[in-house]
């Protein structure tokens, strides 16, 4: 596992992806610093409008903004790549070679793109904090129940929602290893791990599929309102995660039954 994750984090490419999820909120948070004029209360993505009264809000804004599009990207590179990207390079019997078996190969793949999904949401927080320090004035933070907590809370809420994300992104880690057990080309499973991403969001937008909603795995992706609340609510925190496990379940059940029959020639 060890050495699975230096791989991983000594790649240029995870690199790139993790400095360019980390300007996301540097930008955000220079566009408000730049701006001219102040952002009207409702324009924008949610909690834009605050950023200028506390910089804590950098980092929250730019965990939505990323979620629909830029961290399923990154997502779906790093596990599309988990066994096609093997194979594409001909190390993949090799690795078959340990007596430890196909199984676990397959466990030490998801376990790293998890610690990815991980590792992405917590850089894009970090990232937004150390902006918002930096351009604004930090203080304590009003939730949307109307309470106020001090900065040390509002930076464990902070972690909390990176987490959420995290764990809603677990499924879609899951899907991507699957798909890059059908193909020697990683480029392909990549291509449509984003794609599935996008489909699932779409449809969870349309009303004539709403009896659908609650099965996607994206459905949950923004649904972490409870924890800006005061108490917290648990109840969609557990909700994302019986989902996200759900889909653990099947791309696992799915990826090791292609996995352990096919021919590895590469």
């Amino acid at each position: 596992m060890a050495s699975e994750l230096s791989v991983l984090f000594r790649r240029l490419r995870t690199w790139a992806m993790l400095l360019a999820l980390a300007a996301i909120p540097i930008l955000i948070a220079a566009a408000v610093k730049l701006s001219s004029h102040p952002v009207a209360p409702g324009r924008g993505p949610p909690f834009l409008d605050r950023i200028t009264q506390n910089g804590l809000f950098v980092g929250v804004t730019a965990m939505v903004v990323s979620v629909p599009l830029f961290l399923p990207l990154t997502i779906g590179v790093v596990a599309g790549d988990t066994i096609a990207g093997e194979a594409n390079l001909g190390t993949l019997r090799y690795l078959l070679v340990a007596p430890a078996g196909r199984v676990r190969l397959l466990l030490i793949k998801y376990a790293a793109a998890a610690a990815f999904c991980l590792a992405a949401t917590l850089t894009v927080a970090a990232a937004g904090a150390l902006a918002g320090v930096a351009l604004f004035p930090v203080g304590p933070v009003t939730l949307l129940s109307g309470d106020t907590i001090g900065v040390g809370e509002s930076v464990v809420r902070s972690l909390l929602i990176a987490a959420y994300i995290a764990v809603s992104l677990l499924g879609l880690s899951a899907i991507g290893l699957a798909i890059s057990t059908f193909t020697d080309v990683p480029v392909g499973a990549m291509a449509a791990t984003i794609v599935l991403s996008v489909v699932s969001q779409v449809a969870d937008n349309l009303p004539q599929l709403e009896w659908l909603h609650p099965w996607l795995f994206s459905h949950y992706w923004l649904g972490f309102a409870d924890l800006l609340r005061q108490p917290i609510s648990w109840t969609s925190f557990g909700d994302n995660a019986l989902l996200q496990a759900g889909y653990i379940v099947a791309a696992g059940a799915l990826a090791y039954g292609k996995f352990t029959s096919k021919d590895v020639l590469s």
